[in-house]
């Protein structure tokens, strides 16, 4: 895979945006050319932070979504157009929103947190999710941000209350000949009543149709969403899943999650929380969500645990890395940044390991546990969803590749942790984001840290 005009752009974005030092094989810490220019873009100070980026991949032009405001930059970061999207008169309290009915609490002057920014390259538009109003999403027009709808009148339009900018992941599943599809992953903030952790949604052509952002289907047993139970939170009360990364990759869709769960130490009669990093698979045409399977992720080296997961991407092997790993230069390949241990969300340590994962490999563990769960071995063993142990089922049926679940024995967690492989670790300074790509037969990753740094 040679990289087209567009990521070679993106990769250097992100280089102007994180570079100060490279590391040198031998890892010894290089200078930069002294001479080299590096194109830079500030925003407005008072408007607060940049949240989120992404690349037009066809023209290389970047999209920025910020407090208030979302920019149009060209590739090499000049402003085209801005359009505002905040503040407003809210509370986060009001649910429905004031725009939909009266609140009674008060509303003051609200920043609109940019929460998730996307492109819909077949109707050509940027969809751009804020923290206003319970969370409504706009859609602009990607050649001048102009707004072509911003639905809100139905509750499937409050996508998420969670006011940070990381607390929603979505990933479009597009078609040739029908209305694509938006699958909708976010952190509930203890309101499970009003939003599905996971869900899956119409992307209609038309931007201000009554169907946008609709549950997939939806009837009164069944609907394109998991909810957490409230069950859950009498068992640990701050409860939340966290999304760090979603993609999607043949018939699946694939989130990586960063989860509370309630363990006995070795030794110890008591439960104390920790945090386990997971990877959720459903299946892209599975309206009834029956293919939920999640299973635990994790790294070790040299006897250290890293378990939190901090950032993800999805690449391909490369002919070298994919003879050492014993698969095809096509496979997918999944590179994670984890940090030392399990008990740190907020204040994960300095410590991280980047690891590699095939994604096929872990696809053959989900298989083996759907098989087994269907010869009617084990339990669900989804603590947070089935509160209590459910035992799996026995039925005949065979179950390849592609299964895709049914009403029973759903959903699935794997209890097993899969383990990628470290390739890197870094004591001192965090790593926190990573990208990679394939040049000339090779691997290549790009990791930003903690400090601002970019490790090629």
């Amino acid at each position: 895979l040679i990289m087209s005009p567009a990521m070679w752009k993106w990769t250097c974005l992100v280089s102007h945006l994180l570079l100060s030092t490279t590391v040198s094989p031998l890892g010894r810490q290089q200078p930069l050319h002294p001479k080299r220019p590096f194109i830079t873009f500030t925003g407005d100070q008072a408007e607060g932070n940049f949240n989120h980026l992404v690349v037009d991949e066809r023209t290389g032009q970047i999209y920025l979504g910020a407090v208030n405001r979302i920019y149009k930059l060209s590739s090499d970061l000049k402003v085209l157009v801005t359009h505002q999207t905040g503040p407003d008169e809210d509370n986060p309290k009001c649910y429905p929103p004031r725009i939909v009915q009266t609140c009674n609490e008060p509303l003051t002057p609200t920043n609109n947190i940019n929460k998730m920014l996307l492109i819909d390259y077949k109707e050509n538009r940027l969809i751009a999710c804020g923290s206003l109003y319970q969370g409504i999403c706009k859609l602009l027009r990607l050649d001048d941000l102009f707004k072509l709808g911003e639905p809100f009148h139905k509750k499937e339009h409050y996508l998420s209350g969670v006011n940070e900018s990381g607390s929603v992941f979505g990933v479009i599943v597009s078609y040739s000949n029908m209305d694509d599809k938006l699958f909708i992953a976010t952190a509930v903030d203890g309101k499970p009543e009003y939003f599905p952790t996971i869900s899956s949604r119409k992307l209609t052509k038309n931007s201000e149709a009554d169907g946008m952002f609709a549950y997939v289907f939806h009837d009164e047993f069944v609907a394109s969403m998991i909810k957490i139970p409230s069950d859950t939170f009498t068992i640990i009360p701050d409860f939340d899943i966290y999304y760090i990364y979603g993609f999607s990759s043949g018939n699946f869709v694939y989130f990586l999650t960063l989860q509370p769960e309630m363990i006995s130490p070795p030794g110890s009669t008591t439960k104390e929380q920790v945090y386990t990093s997971k990877l959720v698979r459903l299946c892209k045409e599975d309206t009834a969500f029956n293919s939920y399977v999640e299973v635990p992720i994790g790294c070790e080296k040299n006897g250290v645990e890293y378990r939190l997961l901090q950032a993800a991407y999805l690449s391909k092997a490369g002919a070298i890395l994919a003879r050492s790993l014993g698969v095809g230069p096509e496979d997918d390949i999944l590179f994670t940044v984890f940090s030392k241990g399990q008990k740190r969300k907020m204040k994960s340590l300095d410590e991280s390991a980047l690891c590699i994962f095939v994604l096929k490999k872990i696809n053959d563990r989900i298989k083996d546990r759907l098989q087994s769960c269907y010869r009617g071995e084990g339990t669900l063993d989804l603590a947070w969803l089935k509160v209590k142990d459910i035992p799996c089922s026995s039925a005949l049926l065979t179950i390849d590749d592609n299964f895709c679940g049914l009403d029973m024995n759903a959903p699935l967690g794997v209890s097993s942790m899969v383990r990628g492989l470290p390739i890197f670790t870094e004591d001192g300074d965090r790593m926190t984001s990573v990208i990679a790509y394939v040049y000339k037969n090779h691997s290549l990753a790009f990791v930003g840290t903690k400090s601002g740094k970019l490790k090629k």
